[in-house]
């Protein structure tokens, strides 16, 4: 069923079939359709994966590389979120509506992603058994999600940001600017420094 892929799109695709079985089963018939409907798309470092005021087309899913997910407020670019490898990415109140988006989903790195559209979710809803558990699932996760991102945000102190960065996030620390990862605690970089020798110097 891969005979028309590279091996190092077939790890991909496999990095994606395994995290929709991971909530639902396929068949060797629904892997064919699932493989057909999600297409191989690149993305630069800075091309956008959705900018604000456009409508979100598409649900990815990262095989390879980094996006970040922010807000533009007063002239500040505000990081919410990451999504990196075998990781969702969509903003699903601008991709369940098809309405403008208030937020940017930017490559952090060359990446790959393989992408659905609104149209193809639904026939992936249809003709897949489980379809619509999976994606109320997915949904269901994202927006939790979501919503603890955007009231830690604008409730939790730069401290608290910092150490949520380090639980949910520390394997990218090597891999983002201190530029971004401030932006995501919601501090200039400097300041960046001194929150990290206070929390280093505790243990």
């Amino acid at each position: 069923m891969y005979f028309w892929f590279h091996p190092v799109q077939i790890m991909m695709i496999k990095s994606l079939l395994n995290s929709i079985q991971s909530v639902i089963t396929l068949s060797p018939a629904e892997i064919d359709i699932v493989t057909s409907l999600f297409k191989e798309k690149t993305y630069k470092k800075g091309d956008f994966f959705l900018e604000e005021g456009r409508i979100c087309k598409h649900v990815g899913f990262v095989a390879k590389g980094l996006m970040r997910f922010y807000i533009n407020q007063d002239g500040e670019e505000n990081i919410y979120d990451f999504s990196q490898e075998n990781e969702f990415v969509c903003n699903y109140e601008s991709f369940l509506p098809q309405i403008p988006s208030s937020k940017n989903i930017q490559a952090l790195e060359d990446s790959i992603v393989f992408v659905i559209s609104h149209a193809d979710l639904q026939l992936f809803y249809a003709n897949v058994e489980g379809g619509e558990r999976f994606g109320r699932v997915a949904i269901e996760s994202v927006f939790v999600k979501l919503l603890q991102d955007i009231s830690a945000l604008y409730a939790e102190t730069p401290e608290l940001r910092y150490e949520r960065f380090l639980k949910y996030h520390a394997d990218l620390q090597q891999r983002i600017s201190q530029y971004h990862i401030a932006s995501f605690v919601g501090v200039k970089p400097q300041s960046l420094s001194r929150i990290r020798k206070r929390i280093f110097t505790q243990f």
